[in-house]
């Protein structure tokens, strides 16, 4: 798997960091776990809720098994804050399982990169909230949120 750069590098300002998130969002959107790994730093470390991962090869696993949980998943991302190499994003996602139940879950995570703008920590919290499928918000085709599509806060997420 590539190690290539991917702009844009840090430091970050409010434009790029913005442009990485959204870069992020898109990635998780295809539900491509092998294209969501070459994000990440071949040895990159992950706290995703209750679980540890390392690597991309857990990384893509790690994936693989969360969206064949994760039926219809969408994704929103938006950055909360930045500095150097660093970024806070909060996120929601929206998915179903496989008795039809919808969730809505909402967390932040914490970025680190390397130099060559690949993520080497990732620290994320997560909350799962059970919701109808009438309160559902994203409404998009499977795949990249449209860019007309509202964000988290035009939302009141």
């Amino acid at each position: 798997m590539s190690d290539q750069a991917r702009p844009p590098l840090p430091p970050f300002t409010a434009e790029t960091a913005a442009q990485k998130a959204r870069m992020a969002e898109d990635a998780w959107n295809s539900r491509d776990p092998v294209r969501v790994s070459l994000a990440y730093t071949a040895d990159s470390q992950w706290r995703n809720r209750a679980e540890f991962v390392t690597g991309r090869e857990q990384i893509v696993t790690f994936l693989q098994r969360k969206w064949a949980r994760e039926l219809e998943y969408r994704l929103i991302k938006e950055v909360w804050a930045w500095q150097d190499n660093r970024i806070a994003a909060r996120f929601a996602y929206e998915w179903r399982d496989d008795s039809g139940q919808w969730f809505r879950s909402y967390g932040n995570e914490n970025w680190e990169f390397d130099e060559n703008g690949l993520m080497r920590r990732r620290h994320a919290s997560i909350n799962d909230l059970p919701i109808a499928e009438a309160d559902r918000k994203f409404h998009w085709p499977q795949g990249r949120r449209p860019d007309e599509h509202p964000g988290l806060s035009e939302l009141g997420l």
